[in-house]
């Protein structure tokens, strides 16, 4: 299967589940609300073109927001983690080693470790954008900390089970076409 078609059944997939099982999900404590569908994003080959990421970026939050009625709150999310993701890539893994033998960030291309370190301070600076934006003030401030905590939490979980269920198998790049 090519790596586009892959990617836009992962794609299709995330925001099927998202949209269709875990909005369905009653907010644990008022506060707690699952989300994996940003998961595609952090999924994506470490070559792709930084512009292209930020316009899948975009028009994948586009379409999520179509469907929940949410007026950009996912977009600018999506965006914002397409754009700091090369740099938190940069900063993690040595680039003449993994991005040039792996096609994608993986728990066996990056590590334990570095693949956990990427995936919280995505997941939390998405997390934190989202609550932020949606709520338009910090309000109560420990509230907000603790919403965006526990969010995160159960979305890291929901990120792990969904690494262990779906086993990628760590794909070696080459230098044929």
């Amino acid at each position: 299967m090519s790596s586009t078609v892959k990617n836009i059944f992962r794609a299709v997939l995330f925001l099927a589940v998202q949209l269709f099982v875990l909005n369905k999900v009653p907010p644990l404590h008022q506060f707690i609300i699952p989300y994996l569908y940003f998961l595609f994003i952090l999924w994506l080959p470490f070559t792709i073109n930084r512009f292209l990421l930020l316009i899948v970026g975009f028009l994948y939050g586009m379409v999520l927001d179509y469907f929940l009625g949410s007026y950009g709150l996912h977009t600018a999310c999506c965006v914002l983690i397409a754009y700091v993701r090369p740099f938190i890539l940069n900063i993690l893994i040595p680039q003449e080693t993994t991005e040039q033998t792996y096609i994608e960030p993986s728990i066996k291309s990056m590590g334990w470790a570095p693949y956990g370190l990427y995936v919280l301070l995505l997941t939390f600076i998405h997390h934190f954008y989202l609550v932020l934006i949606e709520w338009l003030q910090f309000g109560n401030f420990v509230y907000f900390i603790g919403k965006v905590g526990a969010t995160t939490g159960i979305s890291l979980m929901l990120i792990f089970i969904t690494e262990m269920l779906f086993f990628r198998k760590a794909r070696y790049r080459t230098n044929a076409a």
